[in-house]
This record gives structure tokens, C-alpha cells and sequence, in this order.
């Protein structure tokens, strides 16, 4: 084998890994070192070759996870029961098997599942690629500068924001509504201020739009509507109705599901995600039943929580989670992605709460994800956006873009280690029994489901340095024995 076929052969194998077929790139490797003892690309080839085999096992998980969360749906149901609209509309479908006994709630017929997400498309116009950053829509509050007082931002405060992210829309990537608003000013004129002031990709809640309104997002691939319908395996009695109007409206959808780990959803990581992945696909059936073919991107968002049960954005496992659910569609699905990361749960602007973000945000960016909100500005895990942290949030990512970029082109797709739980199915069906996970026995054996997790990634991390020159996020770590996402 000639140098040049070495390298064409092993240029082939990293073409198979962008596309996330493993098996095909394993023999290349294995051809390579068997075949050329001298030379850089036999030691390259013996490098990703020893990641291959996680990186199998990692998607065999995914596809798994895929595969039970349709049957979250097939074989346990959501407890639609009490909500007439949604049951009219899925009876009128030939939706539900009636047949599934053993359901603990409204079991859908599998393979209508799966017609439904094939009516879904996988790209659109408005699609700003891989590794996409930008702001978040959850933070409540406006944190400003001097002032201790709890407070949704005025006009004034708003049209400030959209004026400062139009200026740094060489590193935002989404435009997703960064903070909430007191009545001097209304969410549709939110809207148009974000439109006249940012090109790329945008994102709001129409919830408060009035029905004329709503066609202002109708037919634009720049903009996506969030919105949600399910929590612990129900529907929000008070979203059902908006929800269908912004499926119904012909606006691109962003389905959102924000199950926390061990509160809302299953302790252990793959429990967890499969049971985000089962809400979204029935939003996704829903959405598609009464508007076939409307575009729909997968916006399961895993929370973690600390020690006292709060959400925390500073643990180490949220851009872990987020990255996996990321995986989940990159690498399965094809369904365009959107989840969270780069937020702290540090309230005050200082240097460790602008540093754990910009380490989250290299976390996510070195696995690989499709789109991330609340990425620059958001604080106190998401109960505050800053306009001054969001400013060194951009500066950060700038300088890091460059690093990255910088980096070698040739080291493949980087393995998670993603944790399996065979217990995963049990778990979900024993948490929707007992009514939520806190007194699930699954819960309990899970309690230490992501530490073992991060200790698997750490110990990895030690062992092989993907991004070398990354000096304040990864060499620092690893030098003072901390977690290394």
C-alpha cells in the first residue's frame, strides 16, 4: 500500500465516522496497521482505531434508546385519558391500540409512531448547522448591574438586548428569546424587534400571540415556535390548547421537553433520555396528525440537579446529557436538534461564572451538537439573563472558535462513554406506576448513575487529549484532577 492510498484509505475511514458509521470505518483501520508498519498514518490509524469499539457500543445505546422510547409510547401510553381534545384527535387518527392491555396509560400503535416521523422533514432553509450557540427562552429575570432587585426586562431594557446580539451575530447563532418582559411590551412586538435586528435563526413562545398574529411566523425558515405539551408521562392541561395552534399555524416547531433527572424524569442517564425521547416523539406524533409534514425540531433538554434537588447548571453532567440527547438525533434520528448548554447556576457575574460556561460550551462543542440555547447570557441556571455576561460570553467564544478551528482535523468523532441501563424500560414503566420517580425503586439503585458516569469520562480524559491547545478548559482541568467533559 503506497503512502498516498494510506492516507486516501484512512481519509475514507474519518469520512465514515462524520457520518457516524463506525462499523465501516473499523476494518479501514484495522487494514491500515496491518498492511504499514512506518509512517504517521498506521500510529493515527491505531489511535481512532482504539475508540471504535466505545464509539459502536455508544450508538448501539442510541439506537436502543430510540427504539424503547417508541415503546414508551406502544407499551405504557400517556395519561391522555382526562383530555378529550387529544383523544378525540388521536381516535380520529386510528391512533391508539386499544388492544395494548397491559398499558399502564394510552398506548399508540407503533407503527403509526413511525409514520408520523417519517413525515417529518430532516432539513429546511433556516438550518445554521452543527455547533450553533446562542441565547436562551427561559430566564425570567433581567440581572442588571447594581441592582439586587428581581425584575422582567422593560422596552427600553429588551430593545438594548436586541441591539447588543445583532452586534455579536458573527458568534450567535440562535436568536432564541433571551429574557421576559413587563407590558411595556407585548410578545409579538418582541418578535418584530428580533426580526428587524437578527438575520439568522430566531425563536419565541407565540403563546401570547392573538390569532392574526400568529401568521407572522407562518412559512419562515428563520424562525422556529416553541412550545411544549408534556411532563411525567401527562399533558400540561394548560399548554394542550396552545400547542395545537402553533402545530395547526404552519410555523416551524420547536417541541420542548425539560425533564430534570431523579424530579421530573429517571435518575439513570439512559432512563432519563428515553423518556425525554418518548415525549417529544408523541408531541411529534401529535403535531403530525393535525398538520402532516410540519417541520418539527427535537428539543429534549435533560436537566441534572445538585445536592439539595435544584436544577444545576454548573454540574459537570448537564452539557454531558445534552450532548448524548444531541447524539441521539445526530446520529439516529436526523431530526434537526436543539438543547442546552452553557449556563451556570452561578447568579453573580465573575470570573468562575463566565468560566463555567465557556467550559460547557467547549464540552458540547467538542462532542458535537446541532443547535444550544442559553449558551451566552443566561445565569443561576436559567432564572437569569445579563447583557454584560452575555458580552464576555461572546468574547469568550470568539477567542475559543479560534482555538478549535485550529485544532487537528483528523481526530475523528470523540466517544461518551454513554452509560447503559438495562433496567431503563422497567424503570420508566415503574415510575409511571408509582406516579413519579422519587419513590421508584429504579430511582434509588440510579443515585449515583451520572457521578460513575463522569468518573468513566474523566478517567478517558487523562488518557487522551483531543484539543491540546485549549489550555484554560482542558489542560487546566486535567492538571488540578477535575471533571474534563
Amino acid at each position: 500500500m503506497t503512502s498516498d492510498n494510506t492516507m486516501n484509505r484512512f481519509q475514507e475511514a474519518l469520512k465514515y465516522e462524520e457520518s457516524f458509521d463506525f462499523l465501516s470505518a473499523r476494518p479501514i483501520y484495522e487494514d491500515i496497521i496491518k498492511h504499514v508498519q512506518e509512517g504517521p498514518v498506521p500510529e493515527k490509524a491505531k489511535d481512532r482505531l482504539a475508540d471504535m469499539e466505545h464509539l459502536i457500543s455508544e450508538k448501539e445505546t442510541y439506537e436502543r434508546i430510540h427504539d424503547n422510547a417508541i415503546k414508551v409510547l406502544s407499551d405504557i401510553g400517556m395519561n391522555i385519558s382526562e383530555n378529550q381534545e387529544l383523544m378525540d384527535i388521536l381516535m380520529e387518527a386510528d391512533a391508539i391500540d386499544f388492544d395494548k392491555e397491559s398499558a399502564s396509560f394510552i398506548p399508540l400503535k407503533a407503527h403509526y409512531i413511525e409514520a408520523c416521523l417519517e413525515k417529518c422533514p430532516r432539513t429546511w432553509p433556516g438550518d445554521p448547522g452543527i455547533n450553533t450557540f446562542g441565547t436562551g427562552a427561559t430566564p425570567p429575570f433581567l440581572k442588571r448591574l447594581f441592582d439586587n432587585e428581581l425584575r422582567q426586562a422593560n422596552r427600553k431594557e429588551f430593545e438594548r438586548i436586541v441591539r447588543c446580539v445583532g452586534e455579536n451575530q458573527d458568534v450567535v447563532g440562535i436568536f432564541s428569546l433571551p429574557v421576559e418582559t413587563d407590558r411595556s411590551i407585548t410578545p409579538f412586538e418582541r418578535a418584530k424587534l428580533m426580526e428587524e435586528s437578527f438575520p439568522g435563526l430566531k425563536m419565541t413562545a407565540t403563546k401570547g400571540f392573538s390569532d392574526e398574529e400568529m401568521k407572522f411566523l407562518s412559512g419562515k425558515p428563520d424562525w422556529v415556535d416553541g412550545t411544549s405539551l408534556i411532563t411525567s408521562l401527562a399533558p400540561m392541561g394548560t399548554m394542550v390548547a396552545p400547542f395545537l395552534r402553533s402545530a395547526r399555524s404552519g410555523a416551524n416547531l420547536l417541541l420542548l421537553d425539560l425533564t430534570i433527572a431523579g424530579s421530573s424524569g429517571p435518575a439513570s442517564p439512559e432512563a432519563l433520555l428515553t423518556q425525554i425521547h418518548a415525549q417529544v416523539l408523541f408531541m411529534i406524533t401529535v403535531a403530525q396528525t393535525v398538520n402532516p409534514g410540519v417541520f418539527c425540531m427535537h428539543g429534549g433538554i435533560p436537566g441534572v440537579t445538585e445536592a439539595g434537588g435544584d436544577l444545576s447548571y454548573s454540574s459537570p453532567h448537564q452539557p454531558l446529557i445534552n450532548a448524548a440527547m444531541a447524539r441521539i438525533n445526530r446520529w439516529i434520528t436526523g431530526l434537526p436538534s436543539a438543547q442546552s448548554g452553557g449556563s451556570t447556576s452561578i447568579s453573580e457575574l465573575n470570573n468562575e461564572s463566565v468560566f463555567q460556561s465557556e467550559l460547557s460550551r467547549n464540552s458540547l462543542r467538542k462532542y458535537g451538537v446541532h443547535i444550544i440555547r442559553h449558551a451566552m447570557g443566561a445565569m443561576g441556571s436559567l432564572n437569569f439573563f445579563s447583557l454584560e455576561k452575555f458580552e464576555e460570553d461572546c468574547q469568550r467564544e470568539r477567542k475559543n472558535l479560534t482555538l478549535f478551528k485550529e485544532a487537528p482535523g483528523d481526530k475523528g468523532v470523540i466517544p461518551l462513554y454513554f452509560p447503559r441501563d438495562e433496567n431503563a424500560m422497567a424503570g420508566i414503566r415503574e415510575i409511571a406506576e408509582k406516579g413519579g420517580p422519587k419513590n421508584a425503586e429504579h430511582t434509588l439503585r440510579n443515585v449515583d448513575g451520572f457521578i460513575r458516569w463522569e468518573e468513566r469520562v474523566n478517567s478517558a480524559a487523562r488518557e487522551k487529549l483531543y484539543f491540546p491547545d485549549i489550555n484554560d478548559t482542558v489542560i487546566a482541568r486535567i492538571s488540578s484532577g477535575d471533571m474534563i467533559p
